[in-house]
């Protein structure tokens, strides 16, 4: 604030404010000076700016535990689809996969692993980023360089490092003793620069384009410790996909690291209160936190994307532009072919239509799935299916349950003081899935519909907690001298659009995207990035280095 005028920055007025530590909202304004939150409670001087919100929640900038964006952020400063969710931060570089360490004879084999994993298109990955990076830290100083429209953390990938230091052994050879030292000195050197630590993945189907388990997969645990003894060092974190308890507990008990891992629950009665049982007695004594979906996910069905079917006439479908594709389903031949020779592996109990509203329905019982609805009305689910197309000009989407199929089960991990919900892998499978608006979906069902948790709660999940999971202390509580990362939301309207498809990705490539609602403003420290649910251009997010004094690039627009 100018002492001898009075007036800060931006003044939030008027809002109930929900402070991130679960503590009861109160009403009240929010001062932003510098980028720093500089008052909470009554504020006396005016803003240069005045946000108005009054009838709306005032809270932290929500963080992303588990994204992929490594690459899009090339492409995508913004960070669709999470900056139109209430995220003011995201770590990147989870599931073992990185773009570095990278020696630029390997960028191919690094973006091939990429795709393959992640169903990130290899060539958008190579021609929608500058690769002038070899070490980890100067991939950062590319992602500074191009100005994020949010707050980047990042992880060092153990199939980069593996490929870095071991090349073509590093896929099935365990390390000798120089080369494990030679990985430990590299993940030294990335924290010393800003790397928040190292992430793994043990999960064999986790294919290179050749077939092959990629590197890391088969590592010995003894390399695992080696490297978190590393990472623990110097107070980061450790995240791991397809990694047995056996193995965290091993590393949190050798090293006392921090690990956060990908956690899920079966559909059948029960299994959510086994699972929640079972992550308690391993996060006992240590600092292990899980992360789930919000609710059932898998593949998502669109006329314009992926398509859940087989056939000759399906094939010739899938060839067809999005128009040829409106154009067959209308033509009575054509469609009777789609419905004639149509053949599926898909589970259709556990698919289910998202409706037509302005908000999708994820939560729909059991008896409402296609394969229920197609029985009921005599048709066959390509019939259902191409019927519903025809009739939406094909925005309707089919969600496929193939993880935590079941809301109750899951309920049951999600309530637990050791998993957090949030698992949306946004800029992964992008022609597959869509979980990148998990924020609204916990504010809408979690809390305002469902009432797992209170608002207090669900916002605390969402903020201060993954913020001490990730060692940010300057982050995920509305206080004085915390970086003013803030979500202005509606809470009676805040919830998630329908997805639909885009062809924005380098060459065209389609990827599915979902709009919120009901966002006032998103501050990203301290500078307007989304209002009235638009992006304003203005990009002033940073790649946050714990490791080093931050660095304070000015906003981008």
């Amino acid at each position: 604030m100018c002492g001898r005028c009075g007036v800060h920055d931006i003044v939030i007025r008027g809002g109930t404010i929900v402070d991130g530590t679960g503590a009861a909202p109160v009403t009240g304004d929010l001062a932003i000076d510098g980028g720093l939150i500089s008052a909470v409670g009554r504020v006396e001087g005016q803003g240069r700016r005045e946000i108005d919100a009054a009838g709306c929640i005032v809270a932290p900038g929500f963080i992303d535990l588990h994204t992929h964006l490594d690459a899009q952020v090339g492409w995508d400063p913004a960070m669709t689809p999470i900056a139109w969710h209430g995220v003011t931060t995201a770590l990147i570089g989870n599931c073992g996969l990185t773009f570095a360490p990278c020696k630029p004879s390997d960028r191919a084999i690094l973006a091939g692993m990429m795709e393959t994993v992640e169903d990130i298109p290899r060539e958008a990955i190579l021609s929608g980023l500058p690769w002038s990076w070899e070490a980890y830290e100067e991939y950062l100083d590319t992602l500074d360089s191009i100005g994020p429209g949010l707050n980047v953390v990042g992880l060092v990938g153990h199939s980069a490092l593996r490929y870095y230091v071991m090349g073509e052994r590093s896929f099935d050879d365990q390390a000798t003793p120089t080369e494990l030292g030679a990985m430990c000195a590299v993940m030294d050197r990335a924290m010393a620069r800003g790397a928040l630590g190292f992430s793994t993945n043990r999960f064999e189907p986790h294919k290179a384009p050749d077939g092959r388990s990629i590197p890391g997969t088969f590592a010995d645990v003894s390399e695992l410790i080696a490297i978190a003894r590393v990472v623990a060092a110097r107070g980061g974190l450790v995240q791991a996909v397809g990694a047995h308890p056996d193995v965290l507990r091993e590393l949190a008990d050798a090293t006392g690291v921090r690990i956060l891992f990908s956690y899920g629950v079966g559909p059948n009665a029960g299994d959510g209160r086994r699972a929640a049982g079972l992550l308690d007695g391993l996060c006992e004594g240590r600092d292990i936190t899980a992360i789930t979906h919000v609710r059932g996910t898998g593949y998502l069905y669109n006329l314009m994307g992926m398509l859940p079917f087989r056939g000759p006439a399906w094939e010739e479908l899938r060839a067809r532009d999005s128009a040829g594709r409106m154009a067959a389903v209308r033509d009575g031949a054509f469609a009777g072919r789609l419905v004639a020779e149509a053949r599926s592996r898909v589970q259709f109990s556990q698919v289910f239509d998202l409706g037509d509203g302005t908000t999708p329905v994820y939560a729909a019982a059991d008896e409402l799935s296609v394969e229920a609805q197609a029985a009921a009305a005599g048709e066959t689910v390509a019939e259902l299916m191409v019927r519903r197309w025809r009739e939406t000009d094909g925005r309707a989407f089919f969600n496929y349950r193939m993880f935590s199929p079941s809301v109750d089960e899951l309920s049951e991990v999600i309530r637990g003081d050791h998993c957090f919900p949030g698992l949306g892998d946004a800029g992964a499978h992008v022609a597959q899935v869509m979980d990148g608006d998990w924020p609204s979906f916990i504010l809408a069902y979690w809390v305002r519909e469902r009432r797992l948790f209170s608002l207090a709660e669900g916002v605390r999940r969402m903020t201060s907690g993954p913020a001490r999971v990730l060692g940010l202390a300057d982050r995920g509580v509305l206080a004085p001298g915390k970086r003013a990362d803030v979500a202005v939301f509606d809470f009676d309207q805040v919830s998630e659009l329908q997805p639909t498809t885009a062809h924005d990705f380098p060459g065209g490539a389609p990827r599915y995207i979902q709009r919120g609602r009901g966002y006032r403003a998103v501050l990203v420290n301290g500078e307007v990035s989304l209002e009235n649910d638009e992006l304003t251009g203005v990009r002033s997010g940073r790649v946050l280095r714990p490791g080093e004094q931050e660095r304070r690039p000015e906003a981008v627009s």
